[in-house]
């Protein structure tokens, strides 16, 4: 067991590692889209598409690797595999920023790819450290952390961009390396030696947590429909910025700020209004309807907008839309026994980065196919349309669900 002390110090320093991990990750936002330009000699739709397939790279790599480095964790402890994730995200950045051909950037992307994100390991510490009633709470406001880096990198990415496209990518290396520094010298491990078990390369497979959730029919249910509202979602990271220059003229100023006001909605709600809406909508089935259903018409708005003010108009759904995730993971939750918890986010682990397998090459082919291929129209929006074609599905298979009782623990 943890200490209280050393588990306050863990959750302060862990939220510090997210926010600065998230920053960086946001600094290199606006300006992807003329650094591939530089490096194909492409139009903005063409590098779209070169975007979504550096996007597959990394999660295809992460979606094998991950599972892998979670093993890791349970035998070596927590610590090591964060301070790993944000070393080879340092060195991802630097490579990106120097990278001198297009296949430098695949090769950084795939050695990031190997060392996955912070996030999991942040939520496993989260998990180490957290009394149950505690949990959800603390969880909240790793989502808000990430939020706030969200406010905080794609601003900055923004005026950097300014100096070039590549200073931003710079920035971001020196900044996960100075993180990786802050981890090493601040973080406590808080998975005890007795804890550990010994390391199973049949359970360090990325679909192993998915199978074992076919005891609980309505949850593979949930599930899926959990599955297409996170692939809906990444309709938004991959052509955001290509969508907005494009339509709009949006400089790379103009889409970092339009990403930190989506920074500001995600920290609020996940910080907070999670906690006061979810009851007062009649619990999760409701609001994770409600959050799929306004997600179906965010995406419309942003597919037909006409005008940059319509965009940010759109983003206010974020209130809503941001009951979503935590609500469906909430429904699954209270239906298996506790013993089972680990597996459960384990599986959604793996169709989050199923998702970001398929999501990026689905979404920039399109954006970049009725952008300036041969599409008989042009409509940049079309990407959205298609997003809000899979959350429609997720508002059907949910209305549809019957609920069952939840197992016992």
């Amino acid at each position: 067991m943890t200490p209280p002390q050393a588990g306050r110090k863990a959750i302060v320093v862990v939220l510090l590692t997210v926010f600065i991990d998230t920053t960086g990750f946001g600094i290199t936002l606006p300006v992807m889209p003329e650094l591939l330009r530089d490096l194909t000699g492409k139009g903005l739709a063409q590098a779209a598409i070169v975007n979504g397939w550096l996007t597959f790279a990394f999660a295809l790599t992460s979606f094998f690797c991950a599972p892998l480095l979670g093993n890791l964790s349970d035998r070596f402890g927590r610590r090591p595999v964060l301070l790993f994730s944000l070393l080879a995200f340092g060195l991802d950045y630097l490579v990106m920023g120097f990278a001198p051909t297009l296949g430098w950037l695949f090769a950084g992307r795939i050695v990031a790819g190997v060392a996955g994100a912070s996030y999991t390991p942040a939520y496993a510490y989260i998990a180490d450290i957290s009394p149950p009633e505690k949990r959800a709470q603390n969880f909240g406001l790793v989502g808000a952390a990430f939020g706030l880096g969200f406010i905080a990198g794609p601003a900055i990415g923004g005026l950097l961009g300014e100096l070039g496209p590549r200073a931003p990518f710079i920035i971001a290396g020196v900044l996960a390396l100075c993180n990786f520094l802050f981890g090493y010298f601040a973080l406590p491990e808080t998975l005890a030696v007795e804890a550990r078990r010994p390391f199973d390369w049949s359970r360090a497979n990325p679909l192993g947590t998915l199978q074992q959730m076919r005891h609980f029919p309505f949850v593979l249910r949930l599930l899926l429909i959990t599955f297409l509202w996170q692939l809906a979602m990444e309709v938004l990271p991959t052509t955001w910025a290509f969508y907005t220059m494009l339509k709009f003229d949006w400089s790379e100023v103009a889409v970092g700020y339009s990403l930190a006001f989506v920074g500001v909605i995600m920290a609020i709600t996940q910080g907070g209004l999670t906690r006061v809406l979810i009851p007062r909508l009649g619990g999760e089935r409701n609001s994770a309807l409600l959050g799929l259903f306004v997600g179906v018409l965010s995406f419309l708005g942003y597919a037909f907008s006409s005008t940059g003010w319509m965009i940010y108009a759109c983003m206010l759904t974020y209130f809503i839309v941001g009951l979503t995730y935590p609500s469906l993971n909430a429904l699954m939750s209270r239906r298996i026994p506790a013993s089972a918890q680990g597996e459960l986010q384990g599986g959604v682990a793996s169709l989050y980065s199923l998702s970001i397998i398929i999501g990026p090459p689905l979404f920039s082919s399109t954006l970049g196919y009725f952008s300036g291929g041969p599409a008989p129209i042009y409509f940049p929006g079309a990407a959205f349309v298609v997003a809000a074609l899979l959350a429609a599905c997720g508002v059907a298979l949910l209305a549809a669900a019957r609920e069952t009782p939840a197992s016992a623990s």
